[in-house]
């Protein structure tokens, strides 16, 4: 199959993120069969989605990663012209869900299997398959546990994420929590006798926002992120049930976009400080049914440019890309490089194209990717 004909095949699995992945799990599977690959199924806790990984050439250390997710975001609301899980080519493009984000890489790397097996291999090519990078990156921790356990040991990683083939080297991290206040109901014309639970959330998001605020202000002006410091945003809230009446329930959701090397606990452990120490106390004094919890829902760690990095060194040698690229959007490399892999996003497509209506990649990306992983067999043989 070319790189375009599977990922038509691989667009045509509807794996968002909220749906099982199992049957485009099981197609690869028994791809990877046909060509004599062995691959090994990485089970979620539900039994409902699975991670997959294969190693193609000689057990032994030393060898490369070529990583990417199967889950795509929702077409729910979008204006599409044509099913976002049957492609379409038009215009030296072909669309679909994932095309870009990124199944694109996914079908490139799949349809060099033959490839692959046919080489000489000196060092070996891992394939490896997550789910849920979308709302969370829940998959690739398990997964890479899994491959590195089993051996070979890699000697680095390529996280295919859309980025036109640019090398890049550093991506911020995500910390995502929620909040949820409640308080006590009282009329409003009493308000001394209730507690707003929308006010003391309001308290909260606002030393969100200061604190972003002193970090903008202590930004370095040579970061390369744009922008260059760790944000804290709240992006949903909900709460409240009359406009006369102090509400009892609000809860709201944060994320932290994290600079590499940021650490997510310091900001958490501050947050609740803040909570026990100037919020609580208050809500408390009126009635002590009040409560503050905060739940974390999400943690992926950032890539950090590495010094004299094995991965950005062998990725630039094969793309020929010599400048400085980090992205502010986060993918599966910190987790690989958490886990003690170098690692480097390097992929076809744009990431200007992920999650919009009509997704698609220009079939010149799918091209260049190909001779990318020629080039990189050719260096492992």
């Amino acid at each position: 199959m070319t790189p375009r004909e599977m990922l038509k095949k691989l667009i045509s699995f509807n794996t968002v993120s909220d749906r099982s992945n199992l049957e485009l799990i099981s197609y690869v599977e028994d791809y990877l069969a046909s060509h004599g690959v062995e691959s090994v199924r990485v089970p979620d806790e539900t039994g409902t989605k699975a991670a997959l990984h294969a190693r193609i050439g000689p057990p032994i250390d030393g060898g490369v990663v070529l990583s990417a997710h199967t889950d795509v975001v929702p077409v729910t609301g979008q204006n599409w012209s044509s099913d976002p899980f049957s492609a379409w080519e038009e215009d030296g493009r072909l669309y679909g869900r994932g095309s870009a984000d990124m199944k694109g890489f996914a079908a490139t790397v799949l349809a060099k299997v033959p490839d692959f097996v046919a080489a000489d291999l000196k060092r070996p090519i891992h394939v490896a398959l997550s789910y849920d990078e979308e709302v969370g990156c829940f998959g690739a921790p398990p997964l890479v546990r899994d491959l590195l356990a089993r051996g070979p040991r890699p000697r680095f990683a390529i996280v295919g994420e859309p980025t036109n083939m640019k090398v890049v080297t550093g991506h911020k991290g995500i910390a995502v929590f929620r909040t949820t206040v409640r308080g006590h109901p009282a009329h409003s014309s009493q308000l001394h006798r209730g507690v707003s639970a929308i006010s003391a959330a309001a308290k909260l998001i606002t030393w969100l926002d200061a604190r972003t605020a002193e970090n903008r202000a202590a930004a370095d002006p040579d970061c390369p992120f744009e922008p260059p410091y760790s944000t804290l945003h709240s992006g949903v809230i909900k709460g409240g049930e009359a406009h006369n009446i102090t509400a009892q329930n609000c809860e709201f959701v944060t994320d932290i976009r994290l600079l590499p090397g940021d650490s997510a606990e310091r900001w958490i452990a501050a947050y609740k400080s803040f909570i026990e120490t100037d919020v609580l106390p208050d809500m408390l004094a009126i009635s002590t049914d009040c409560a503050i919890s905060v739940e974390e829902l999400a943690y992926v760690p950032g890539l950090s440019e590495e010094t004299d990095g094995i991965a950005e060194a062998e990725v630039r040698r094969l793309t020929g890309d010599n400048g400085r690229h980090v992205v502010v959007y986060a993918t599966e490399g910190g987790i690989f490089q958490e886990h003690g892999l170098s690692t480097v996003v390097c992929g076809p497509g744009s990431i200007d194209q992920a999650h919009q209506a009509d997704e698609f990649i220009e079939l010149a990306e799918l091209d260049r990717c190909a001779s990318f992983l020629d080039r990189l067999v050719t260096g492992l043989s």
